[in-house]
């Protein structure tokens, strides 16, 4: 099985990458940083796996066609580039750049990635193209350009879905927010500035208080769900997101 990831480098890539190479598959990690995409693949071929690295922009057309055309057989593809979202910002006081960045870029990526995947996984008659997203659509507050841009991509999602279906493409995304792994400083100042020590430990306390178990779901409970997703276990699954928040998501 060849499993290809875009935007691989970061937290979610890094522990997914590791489930299916753990799995059998050949993973495929792209980035945009070649660093850190060769140190993960030479972990994961240290450890028995098998992987694959190459320094792509998902955001260019050209570039995503001919490293799926490298690869050949696509079985999944999970996009999780980044999309330069602010938050903490009321939308009266946000730049109309800072609002449809995030809006663009994320719809842009995941169009080119999917749409270089489904061609081929048309051809094949299965596959698996997997989306993420906060699960914002329906709005929070204070959630900037997250919540419009999620629901650009919830929309393609189902649209893709709906049209690559009857050629066997499963098309669906996983919504999480808060993964506490994830939620460093340092990640957070590229949304929120203000952020310090003492605001972290209370994001982490109050999202914990929002899940309906009173307990955050880890990294590797988002990993092994999306290898799930993957598997045939799952190929009853389409044209949906799967909420592995922990939290009510309409």
């Amino acid at each position: 099985m060849n499993v290809v990831i875009y935007g691989a480098a970061g937290s979610i890539g890094t522990a997914v990458a590791e489930v299916f190479a753990r799995q059998g598959a050949t993973v495929h990690l792209t980035g945009r940083t070649a660093a850190p995409l060769e140190a993960l693949a030479e972990r994961l071929r240290a450890a028995g796996g098998k992987a694959e690295a190459a320094v792509l922009d998902a955001l260019d057309e050209d570039a995503v066609e001919a490293h799926a055309a490298s690869v050949g057989r696509i079985d999944v593809s999970l996009n999780l580039v980044p999309r330069g979202d602010v938050q903490g910002v009321p939308l009266v006081d946000m730049s109309v750049a800072d609002l449809t960045r995030a809006v663009t870029a994320g719809l842009t990526s995941n169009f080119v990635t999917a749409r270089a995947a489904a061609r081929r996984m048309a051809e094949q008659g299965e596959g698996l193209i997997l989306a993420l997203n906060s699960g914002s659509a329906h709005t929070s507050p204070m959630m900037g350009s997250t919540c419009p841009a999620d629901a650009a991509l919830d929309a393609l999602v189902r649209s893709l879905a709906m049209e690559l279906g009857p050629n066997g493409v499963r098309v669906m995304g996983i919504w999480v927010a808060g993964i506490p792994e994830t939620l460093t400083i340092e990640k957070l100042r590229t949304v929120n500035a203000g952020i310090d020590e003492g605001a972290l430990a209370g994001i982490h306390a109050h999202l914990d208080s929002l899940r309906l178990l009173r307990r955050s779901p880890r990294l590797p409970d988002i990993a092994e769900t999306i290898a799930f997703l993957a598997s045939p276990a799952a190929r009853g699954i389409t044209g949906t997101w799967v909420n592995a928040t922990g939290m009510f998501v309409s």
